[in-house]
């Protein structure tokens, strides 16, 4: 098969030197791409800014924001058999950056990649940042999906068991995925986590503690069972 992987974090310039990102080590990713690789599979690692190696055997394609990752899913997503969408993409993005002097704010557009910007002083005191939402991929993806075409989504809940699962149905329903990846926050960066993959019609792999390489040959024996 034809798997595409995304993984890692996005990031979203304040300036050039600061940015808003999420706590995403890339490491999921990374071991469901090894895994991959290792089932013979040709495997695309489409990956964030990370301090990890990526695995050998697979094309390796970067990017930094969300609008990177979007344009790169774009132009592969019809071409692949699987998307495995384990990047921690980004809910919001920077859309203005202001300072309040004397009561009065001053909105100027805040630059969306760090060549582009300057660095914001901060000796001219307090600025307010305003944060928009960013486009949510995978349900566009999952609108253009052809017969035949996996995907697997993650999600991270923070909130009870049953609570978690009833959103992340939600999810996996308006994303048109075929399976979601549940995980708890505390998964982000570890080693290991607690997590649990549902169907739509129950329960792919049972809530438990598992390393993040075992948990990637559970989603990589899904791909047997379609």
């Amino acid at each position: 098969m034809k798997i595409i992987i995304t993984a890692g974090p996005t990031r979203e310039y304040i300036d050039s030197v600061r940015f808003i990102t999420t706590a995403s080590s890339g490491k999921m990713g990374y071991a469901v791409a090894a895994e991959a690789v290792a089932a013979g599979h040709d495997v695309t690692l489409i990956t964030g800014p990370v301090a990890i190696d990526p695995p050998a055997g697979c094309e390796v394609v970067t990017f930094v924001t969300v609008k990177e990752l979007a344009q790169t899913l774009d132009e592969r997503f019809d071409d692949c058999d699987v998307l495995i969408m384990a990047a921690a993409v980004g809910d919001f993005t920077v859309g203005r950056v202001g300072r309040s002097e004397v009561g009065r704010v001053e909105r100027s557009e805040a630059k969306s990649h760090p060549t582009t910007a300057g660095k914001i002083s901060r000796s001219a005191g307090a600025i307010q940042i305003t944060l928009e939402p960013t486009e949510d991929i995978l349900a566009g993806l999952g609108r253009r999906k052809r017969r035949g075409q996996i995907i697997i989504a993650f999600a991270v809940e923070d909130a009870p068991a049953e609570q978690a699962e009833a959103k992340a149905r939600n999810e996996m329903k308006h994303k048109n995925a075929d399976y979601v990846v549940l995980n708890p926050p505390a998964a982000m960066s570890a080693d290991a986590s607690d997590a649990s993959i549902l169907s739509p019609d129950g329960t792919a792999l049972p809530w438990t503690n598992r390393s993040k390489p075992e948990l990637a040959e559970h989603i990589i024996a899904l791909l047997e069972t379609k």
